[in-house]
């Protein structure tokens, strides 16, 4: 069982999941084209089910079960996917493998466990839904639960409790502060930018937390400079940019989320732009065109930039700047979210900011930097000071 891309004849892509005999599995190419098309989902998203879907089926195909089967026993999967390292759970593995189980060495940690099942179990509701499947799986997977556990914004408004369904396998992740830049990198990977525009690229991301495929996927007319845009016929006041996901992309760009945001922008980022302007007029192959970020050093000239050369001319610059380990576009965005959540932004404000579809997903910006921690403490009035003793 493996993962494979597939392209229609529309120029559109998602991914697959064959068999030992390079057979289409039915009931993942019907779930997966229906994340693709049918929920307007990214190809990236297909390609990550499908790999966690692959290691579901190959468990099952190994351990003599179908996937209905497989299902019912969810709970065994979870220990075979937390302790099978790469040599026993790996696509060219022709043999079983005796695991140590519990007690070893995790081969996978909590979050890419949890990961694969919650594509597995997306997996066998559209397969109940679609009839591929009987109904007595559902209860097996989700339990009824209520809405206790939930970041406070994200519950019933009126305070009424809520029910939902939720998931009986999944392991605990502990809370850790998020991957983030700080501001010390920041600031070193700015100053070891060799352009104009590598520095707006970086500001982009750890100023307006674009995500490097929102930022590849700009166009000219979603940035709006002026202190008055209601003459482009956009009423968001003041400077800002406009996500959009569009799916004819030359470049591979894609936005993640489904929903439009406006992303303001402070006057470094602005700055950032007229600089990039005039660096990019500079190169005539490269003054025309829609996309905001071209290629102006290498061929093709003019050419708008792939999301992977995000992470190559960031990796470069953290060498330049002598960075170890190297900074990651996420960590930009991550460094983003943390500053306006340590700034006193809402949960709902960092979620909006950043385009995710659901409040809890920012959740684990309200961890604030350790440093911030102390200040605070620091800030705080001694007993001494609130009764006025000088001495």
């Amino acid at each position: 069982m493996r993962a494979f891309p597939v392209s229609l004849p529309s120029g559109a892509r998602y991914w697959t999941v064959l068999d030992e005999d390079l057979v289409v599995v039915a009931v993942a190419d019907g779930f997966l084209r229906h994340v693709r098309f049918g929920r307007d989902g990214a190809e990236s998203t297909t390609k990550s089910y499908a790999n966690s879907i692959a290691l579901f089926l190959r468990w099952c195909a190994r351990t003599g079960r179908s996937w209905q089967e497989g299902a019912e026993q969810l709970a065994l999967f979870m220990t075979w996917l937390t302790y099978a390292g790469q040599s026993a759970s790996g696509a060219e593995t022709a043999t079983a493998v005796v695991l140590a189980g519990p007690g070893g060495v995790p081969a996978r940690g909590a979050r890419r466990v949890n990961g694969v099942l919650t594509a597995v179990r997306a997996m066998v509701v559209h397969a109940v839904a679609a009839g591929q499947a009987g109904g007595q799986l559902l209860p097996l997977l989700y339990e009824v639960a209520d809405d206790r556990d939930l970041p406070e914004a994200a519950r019933d408004s009126d305070g009424r409790m809520s029910w939902r369904m939720r998931a009986r396998h999944r392991l605990h992740e502990p809370q850790r502060p998020v991957g983030r830049a700080s501001d010390a990198d920041i600031v070193a990977v700015l100053r070891a930018c060799r352009s104009a525009r590598d520095r707006l690229i970086v500001l982009l991301m750890a100023r307006a937390g674009l995500r490097r495929g929102e930022v590849c996927g700009l166009r000219r007319s979603d940035v709006h400079l002026l202190a008055d845009s209601a003459a482009l016929g956009c009423e968001v006041a003041r400077a800002h940019l406009h996500v959009l996901r569009r799916e004819d992309n030359p470049n591979g760009a894609w936005a993640k989320s489904r929903r439009q945001r406006s992303v303001p922008l402070d006057f470094l980022t602005v700055q950032a732009f007229d600089t990039y302007v005039v660096e990019r007029m500079s190169v005539p192959r490269a003054a025309d065109g829609d996309f905001v970020l071209v290629n102006l050093f290498r061929a093709p000239f003019g050419a708008p930039m792939r999301p992977d050369a995000i992470g190559d001319l960031l990796a470069a610059a953290s060498r330049r700047a002598g960075l170890a380990p190297e900074l990651r576009p996420h960590q930009l965005r991550h460094a983003f979210g943390s500053n306006a959540a340590d700034a006193g932004c809402g949960i709902d404000v960092v979620a909006d900011l950043l385009g995710h579809a659901s409040v809890s997903s920012a959740q684990v910006y309200l961890h604030p930097d350790p440093a911030r921690l102390r200040a605070a403490v620091d800030l705080a009035p001694s007993p001494r000071q609130q009764v006025g003793v000088t001495r």
